[in-house]
């Protein structure tokens, strides 16, 4: 047990353990939305695997948002415990500050092991100078937050509920900002990835039922952009066989890789 607040009792290990958590994964989110999709700047394996398809890289994105999408749900069951023993409650300052120590731990993990131990990938692939913007991001996102934490203020209330709401309630809006229809976007192209084994006919035959129609595919013909496209075409390729199919600006970040490495 940690973090003394004055004379109160110290906050149990899983609350601690919760909030730092929340904070990591929420960084995780960051990264992969911001840098993934919306900057597109590398994807997970753009270092380790550079000759891979789309389908990998989209693949091995996906897999590592769902383990970050894992350690919320981690966090969130280690809260409710704590809060099921009846251990004091943690205050706003304790929740910000180990949500910060959270975030940024997970920028000097992920610079220090994927960058430049496994070198899966570096903040700007296409970078002359790579290392700099990774020292730079590092700087910035995981040495700021811990500074951040360290001077926060200490203060004695209990949080009322407003701070672990607001956090978690980031955690759901990125979830939900990444699933955004095209009603909410002004992007008139979507990604569609079908699944292996499908005939060009077959797939024409689906993108015709969900009223669209072809605008670009890759050589493989596995890759298709399509346009425009509605709430309900999104349905129908979801519901005969399409693997992703990406509609808002943040899950299309690959569109301009896609052609680029066409």
């Amino acid at each position: 047990m940690m973090l003394l607040d004055g004379s109160r009792r110290r906050l149990d290990r899983k609350a601690l353990w919760g909030w730092l958590l929340v904070g990591f994964a929420l960084a995780g989110f960051f990264d992969g939305i911001v840098l993934h999709q919306i900057l597109q700047w590398h994807h997970l394996l753009s270092a380790f695997s550079p000759g891979s398809g789309l389908r990998a890289q989209i693949m091995a994105d996906g897999l590592f948002h769902l383990a970050m999408y894992l350690l919320l749900v981690l966090a969130t069951i280690l809260l409710v415990a704590a809060r099921a023993t009846n251990s004091r409650i943690a205050t706003t300052s304790e929740i910000l500050r180990l949500s910060l120590v959270g975030f940024g731990l997970w920028h000097v993990v992920d610079a220090a092991v994927f960058h430049w131990l496994l070198g899966l990938h570096q903040i700007k692939m296409n970078s002359d100078a790579p290392l700099a913007w990774d020292i730079g991001w590092l700087v910035v996102f995981g040495l700021g937050p811990l500074l951040l934490a360290w001077a926060f203020p200490s203060r004695s209330g209990v949080a009322s509920g407003s701070a672990s709401a607001a956090l978690m309630s980031v955690a759901m809006l990125s979830g939900l900002m990444a699933g955004l229809g095209p009603s909410f976007t002004r992007n008139s192209e979507a990604i569609v990835v079908f699944k292996e084994g499908m005939s060009p006919a077959s797939m024409m035959q689906m993108v015709l039922a969900a009223g669209t129609s072809l605008k670009w595919t890759n050589s493989d013909g596995s890759v298709w952009v399509v346009g425009p496209l509605s709430w309900g075409g999104l349905f129908k390729l979801h519901a005969n066989g399409a693997i992703v199919v990406s509609t808002s600006p943040l899950v299309g970040g690959c569109l301009a890789w896609s052609r680029f490495n066409a």
